[in-house]
């Protein structure tokens, strides 16, 4: 065993050197295990990253707003349709409220959801220029509303 040394505290003004038990290797016996000097950390130099600029793209507000508009034309023709379809399906289930009306009512709904985007075509809306989240909200917009306005008409 040699005895090595370290400097006090930096900062503390005292200077003292600190002696302790290590062997050739540097590692410290303090309880009798052998433990590592702590070592000074390598500083590795950071590159300069590129700095990388945004630039947004060109706005078109004109073709947004047309969009949109679209979306809102769909939109309305996919709620007078729900509001219909509920009508309908209050009609079936008037018929026969305890039969088997009231699932043909359903069947309906889910035929029409199916085939929307056909109805959209004869009525010469175009639903591809739409986004397919836009389309999964028209859908589900419809399901709820015919069905809420089901309820409302038997309720009557």
């Amino acid at each position: 065993m040699r005895k090595c040394t370290a400097a006090g505290r930096p900062g503390s003004g005292t200077g003292m050197q600190y002696v302790f038990p290590c062997d050739d290797k540097g590692l410290y016996y303090g309880w009798g295990l052998p433990t590592p000097m702590a070592k000074k950390k390598r500083r590795v130099a950071t590159k300069p990253e590129e700095e990388y600029e945004f630039i947004p793209p060109e706005f078109d507000e004109k073709e947004f707003i047309l969009k949109d508009l679209y979306a809102t034309k769909v939109f309305i023709v996919v709620t007078i349709l729900a509001v219909v379809m509920g009508a309908v399906g209050a009609m079936m289930y008037g018929i026969d409220p305890d039969g088997l009306w009231k699932f043909l009512g359903i069947a309906l709904l889910f035929l029409v959801i199916i085939g929307m985007k056909e109805f959209l075509k004869i009525l010469r809306f175009d639903p591809d220029l739409l986004e397919s989240k836009t389309m999964i909200g028209n859908y589900i917009l419809f399901l709820f509303l015919a069905l809420g306005v089901w309820i409302l008409l038997i309720n009557l």
